[in-house]
């Protein structure tokens, strides 16, 4: 990560070398230029920003973004960028970048709410708020706020106000497009609602803890085989642990996830007699995805879950 750091200064040198200071604030054309730290929030802003916003994503498709590590080109996208949206402490990465870098950041974390603690002990506590979970030492927030809809549209919102800070010419434009991705998301909020309202099961086991904030927003419980990292190997004991979980609570299903092998998903379900379901944490999109955009793929999910869960 500190060679990510010792890039900046040079690449600023270069490109203030490259520059005739005749650049609009929208890098030269007509458009924002926005970097996005990963898919979701990419997402967002070209929701947000519609037309008038040029969004780039520093995780490419199919990528693991936990593990994002930046390019020399990517450092220098960050520098030179309009404005560069981002979760802090999700990626150190993109952290370093934006510090050293020193120009126009807007961190996510205050509107998102991360309030829900997670672990990367193999064993997750998916609906225990971080007081509850002061006791282990080794929790940490859960980031993946975008699988719970309202969290996502108060992060819309906020983005909307700091493409307004940047372009106030055209705020009341991304206003009014953030409150129409808020109306879509409170209609996928309510088909979550009514799809898991009735389920047999509210266990929901899946391979890492990405899915905290959607299990809490709709009565399930979340029981990760990893914790917030999801190519960490589980101990033994953490297999053992979640197989002795599924048959004590007679959970049908253990779900495995796109960018990441489905090996150990496999074994526990195999071991614990349960079948094996895809639910996509939605950390970037690919052609394997279920669909090809945010809704689409939450959608599938509710799909998914629907059967997964046994809900009627």
């Amino acid at each position: 990560m500190k060679r990510t750091a010792l890039l900046v200064a040079p690449l600023l040198a270069l490109a203030a070398c490259g520059s005739d200071g005749s650049d609009d604030a929208a890098g030269g054309g007509d458009r924002l230029e926005v970097v996005t730290s990963f898919y979701p929030l990419q997402y967002a802003v070209q929701q947000v920003g519609g037309d008038r916003v040029e969004a780039t994503n520093l995780t490419r498709p199919g990528a693991e973004p936990h593990d994002l590590e930046l390019s020399p080109k990517d450092v220098l996208s960050v520098a030179q960028a309009d404005s560069v949206v981002y979760l802090a402490d999700f990626q150190p990465a993109v952290d370093d970048a934006v510090t050293e870098a020193d120009g126009t950041a807007f961190d996510v974390t205050k509107a998102a709410r991360l309030d829900l603690a997670a672990t990367d002990d193999g064993h997750d506590h998916g609906g225990e708020s971080a007081e509850e979970h002061a006791g282990h030492d080794h929790g940490s927030q859960d980031p993946h706020f975008w699988l719970d809809p309202q969290r996502y549209a108060d992060v819309a919102d906020a983005i909307a106000g700091e493409l307004g800070r940047v372009d106030p010419d055209h705020a009341a434009e991304y206003e009014q497009n953030a409150k129409d991705m808020r109306t879509r998301l409170d209609s996928l909020d309510a088909s979550f609602r009514e799809g898991l309202k009735d389920c047999q099961t509210t266990d929901l086991v899946t391979s890492h803890a990405a899915f905290g904030y959607l299990a809490d927003a709709y009565g399930l419980t979340q029981e990760s085989i990893t914790g917030l990292t999801p190519e960490t190997e589980p101990s033994a004991q953490a297999m053992k642990d979640v197989v002795e979980h599924i048959r004590e609570h007679d959970v049908p299903t253990v779900y495995a996830e796109t960018l990441v092998p489905k090996d150990v998903a496999e074994t526990i379900a195999k071991e614990a007699d349960a079948q094996v379901m895809v639910l996509d944490p939605i950390e970037g999109v690919t052609d394997e995805s279920s669909a090809q955009d945010y809704f689409g793929i939450m959608e599938a999910n509710l799909t998914t879950l629907e059967k997964g869960q046994s809900c009627s």
